[in-house]
């Protein structure tokens, strides 16, 4: 994965915060920061993946709405609300509508009047709850849906990509509030 040199976030490392840096309030300068980019090549591709995940385009694949659903999804079960959040806003932004929102809140997949959403937030939650589900039945009923091979892919990584960023904004959450003890 590369990154797009044009990208605001990836000018110069340490001088515009990525998405966990801004999300969390972790200021350049702080000791936070400076062990968080240490290793500046694992805060760089947190953030390429992020910025790979969530490229407006990907050709062929799941739609942004989609993926954004996957990642409201998955900080919501975790859960993790500032990431739930922030990936709330994003769907806002895409005019999802409040129904959905509703349903996907209260764990009521079944009033999703879209089968191909309700089957990847469905294989979501069981990879979040209950990740040895994720077997063949469960991605059998992705194919079932309309997803492409392909699509399951991207789909399994992206919930991966989501339980990582999950635990890592949590941990750095946890030094924030221990006062980078």
């Amino acid at each position: 994965m590369s990154l797009n040199a044009s990208h605001p976030l990836d000018t110069v490392p340490g001088t515009e915060p990525d998405v966990l840096d801004g999300l969390l309030g972790i200021q350049p300068g702080s000791t936070l920061h400076t062990v968080r980019h240490a290793r500046d090549k694992v805060a760089s591709a947190t953030q390429g993946s992020q910025d790979l995940f969530f490229a407006p385009e990907l050709p062929g694949n799941l739609s942004l709405t989609e993926r954004l659903w996957v990642a409201y999804y998955a900080a919501h079960l975790t859960p993790h609300p500032t990431l739930a959040a922030h990936y709330l806003a994003q769907l806002h932004a895409q005019r999802v509508d409040a129904l959905s929102v509703a349903s996907v809140d209260s764990g009521s997949l079944d009033e999703l009047s879209d089968p191909r959403l309700r089957g990847i937030l469905e294989f979501t939650r069981t990879l979040i709850e209950s990740p040895v589900h994720g077997d063949q039945a469960a991605l059998q009923a992705l194919h079932n849906v309309g997803l492409s091979t392909e699509e399951i892919v991207v789909l399994a990584q992206l919930v991966a990509f989501m339980s990582y960023q999950v635990r890592l904004a949590a941990g750095l959450g946890a030094l924030l509030s221990a006062g980078e003890a």
